[in-house]
């Protein structure tokens, strides 16, 4: 790829994007269709910078989509839009950063992180302790926070054996990570099965955060146990060093009290111009961090840090506008054949057992996670496959199951961003963190089937 034009992405990313958001509200099907056509090179150049693995599977999307759009004897013309369904989450991608720079600009990771940083005698008593700063950092700033978590758990353990260091990161970071974000309005898994399902975020919220609690209660009595044998040796020692829980917990209440403001903007905006979740949370965020930045006297900062962040991981989208370019193509294309029908009979022919059901959704996900599909793709294919089914099922079940199923592929996807991520900075076999968090996945997923299925 040309160096200026992988340098500018974020420019053509946006203009494109803002067209789309801006036409949402004009409505003007002459823009939609010219949105199409931009889509398409929009495409071709993510392509040139993605990974093998989203090469892959936006090649078998778009092979695919093409062979059932053709089946269907659809006009050539109407190819653009086809292209078009899933650009509101790119749009929320886009803004995700700025939402991060703010907590960063806040101080507020220094802070919390400061947990990890005080003296303990074992591991077990770390363990609770890493979980927390993660599961708190990631209810804010999603993917950063897990880095970050890692990377101070690696300076702080450096004593320590690799393999129980090793066992310790990639358990606690990533299974914090997983259900930190299940609740979460700033995750895209959590976003699109609002959207898919058309329950409110409300509804879920409450069961969501239910499933977190106990799914977490469990992993800190598992893994105090499992640690608390192992001493503790920080890799410097700090005799002074103590915790300010007063500042601290200051610090996550004011994180608890913008996060309330934030949700109650979103829902309030979206019920008065009747906007989707998605697009709803991607108006708020921007406005929401510059108002936040203003009322701490952080804009300096917040700008310093959000436009750099922002550049870079705009720039940096490639797979992702690869992964939902190519899924729209082929979601709206399977729509228009009778194949769709044929995924769909295995959930209806459980339709009189929907425990069967969400088991299925749970099974898929794992399976899918496995060969190296993206939870995104899955969840975009099952929530057309469950459509019929909601008028037997409650969808909140579904719905349930959909984001619980997602989120538990992240401590398990060998091929996963999360997982890949884990395995580059501990440097072990990606292979290895699959086969240790395999238990947990299964109980994550299995309380949140027991929750849809009670919600029966």
């Amino acid at each position: 790829m040309n160096h200026f034009l992988k340098q500018h992405l974020y420019v053509v990313y946006s203009v494109i994007l803002l067209m789309y958001i801006a036409n949402t509200f004009i409505g003007s099907e002459p823009i939609h269709y010219v949105i199409g056509i931009l889509a398409i090179p929009m495409l071709l150049i993510s392509f040139l910078g993605a990974s093998k693995l989203f090469r892959i599977l936006g090649s078998i999307f778009i092979t695919v989509g093409t062979g059932m759009y053709i089946y269907s004897g659809l006009p050539l013309y109407q190819v653009p839009l086809y292209f078009t369904s899933t650009m509101p989450l790119l749009a929320f991608l886009t803004v995700l950063p700025w939402m991060n720079s703010i907590v960063r600009a806040g101080r507020f990771d220094r802070r919390i992180n400061e947990l990890m940083k005080a003296n303990v005698s074992d591991l077990g008593k770390l363990y609770v302790r890493s979980s927390f700063t993660t599961y708190t950092l990631c209810s804010f700033i999603n993917l950063s926070a897990l880095s970050i978590s890692q990377e101070v758990l690696l300076e702080n353990m450096a004593k320590m054996k690799k393999k129980i260091k090793d066992s310790f990161i990639s358990q606690t970071t990533l299974r914090a990570f997983a259900v930190a974000l299940c609740w979460s309005p700033m995750e895209i898994m959590v976003a699109m099965t609002v959207d898919a399902t058309g329950v409110s975020y409300l509804a879920y919220l409450p069961w969501l955060i239910l499933c977190s609690f106990i799914v977490l209660m469990v992993d800190w009595l598992w893994g105090s146990r499992r640690f608390k044998s192992v001493p503790y040796e920080a890799a410097v020692y700090h005799p002074e060093r103590t915790i300010e829980p007063g500042i601290i917990a200051w610090k996550i209440t004011k994180l608890v009290i913008a996060l309330t403001a934030f949700l109650l903007i979103v829902v309030t905006l979206g019920n008065a111009y009747n906007l989707n979740f998605i697009l709803s949370v991607t108006l708020v965020i921007l406005p929401f961090s510059f108002c936040w930045a203003l009322v701490m006297n952080r804009m300096r900062s917040f700008l310093a840090i959000g436009w750099g962040t922002w550049k870079f991981r705009t720039n940096h989208m490639q797979n992702f506008v690869v992964l939902f370019l190519s899924l729209a193509f082929f979601s709206s294309s399977l729509n228009e054949t009778p194949f769709l029908g044929m995924i769909q009979q295995p959930f209806l022919a459980a339709s009189e057992t929907p425990l069967v059901i969400l088991l299925l959704i749970q099974g898929t996900y794992l399976l899918m996670s496995m060969i190296g599909v993206h939870p995104v793709a899955t969840i975009g294919i099952l929530a057309e496959v469950m459509q019929p089914l909601y008028s037997v099922i409650n969808p909140m079940s579904v719905g349930m199951v959909l984001i619980t199923g997602a989120l538990a592929t992240a401590t398990v996807g060998a091929y996963g961003i999360t997982v890949t991520m884990t395995s580059m900075n501990t440097m072990q076999n990606p292979y290895r963190i699959t086969l240790r968090n395999m238990p947990f996945a299964i109980l994550y997923g299995g309380v949140g089937t027991l929750i849809g299925y009670l919600l029966l």
